[in-house]
């Protein structure tokens, strides 16, 4: 298994031919859930480099507080463990967040950027509260993510209930892979309590490589009124929604060939 000590014991995984792409996941994200980065376009077109966070997966899961300083650090001390001098980076919900961090310390190392379905919180507004949910149970969490994630899905629980079901089971398997594994639930919980402070609202104009910024029309966990803080904060960026909620990447199929356009330089 590829682990690297950075000094943070980290897991990672390379796939894919083309340009180097760092992608950064989103809130609980682990490698262990399918269908993941892997399993999509962009090992197609680019040489992916996805990890599971602090906290998270198969990576350590060091004491407390995180903050997003900390996991932009990771992220850069993953990139020089590696020898990726510089990169593509595409940083999804909460994801975007840390890919906000990182390039705002480290903005020689990128060369393009993804945000998708994210915020910049402070003044640009914030995503939804997560930490709020974290003392649900797993199912009832899930069916709360999937009400906010997509507005339009008050409707489908109504209307075609054995839809929303299936889509619960999917959203409960995946939010079940490494329950029970020691200091799990330690490492979610920092996670949120870190992604609760996130603001780099004030600090965006700095940002100088261009930026695609992404999201879903439905989404209310990254609103899109968010994405509009975010782009009017970002001088080189565009924006562009689509006909989904947070998992618009996958609701929607244009959406990937547009950020795939992005990030080649087509666009």
């Amino acid at each position: 298994m590829p682990f690297v000590d950075t000094p943070l014991r980290t897991y990672y995984e390379i796939a894919g031919a083309g340009p180097r792409l760092l992608y950064i996941s989103g809130t609980g994200g682990d490698l262990r859930a399918k269908p993941g980065v892997f399993d999509g376009p962009l090992p197609q077109h680019f040489e992916v480099l996805a990890y599971d966070q602090r906290g998270l997966g198969r990576t350590a899961v060091p004491d407390g507080p995180y903050s997003m300083r900390d996991y932009a650090g990771d992220a850069a001390a993953l990139l020089d463990t590696l020898g990726w001098d510089r990169c593509l980076v595409m940083g999804v919900s909460f994801g975007g967040m840390v890919a906000q961090e990182f390039a705002l310390r480290h903005p020689s190392r990128v060369e393009r950027m993804v945000l998708a379905c994210t915020s910049p919180g402070g003044a640009g507004g914030a995503s939804y509260p997560l930490h709020e949910l974290a003392d649900l149970s797993v199912e009832e969490r899930a069916r709360r993510t999937l009400r906010i994630g997509d507005m339009r899905l008050a409707d489908v629980e109504h209307e075609n209930p054995e839809r929303f079901e299936r889509m619960l089971a999917y959203l409960v398997a995946s939010e079940s892979v490494g329950a029970g594994e020691p200091d799990r639930a330690k490492g979610r919980a920092l996670q949120l309590e870190a992604r609760r402070h996130h603001d780099t609202h004030d600090r965006l104009p700095s940002l100088t490589m261009p930026v695609y910024i992404c999201g879903g029309r439905y989404d209310a966990i990254a609103a899109p009124a968010n994405l509009d803080a975010l782009h009017a904060q970002i001088p080189n960026s565009r924006l562009e929604f689509f006909e989904g909620g947070h998992l618009f990447l996958v609701q929607d199929r244009s959406a990937f060939a547009h950020v795939v356009e992005f990030l080649r330089g087509d666009s």
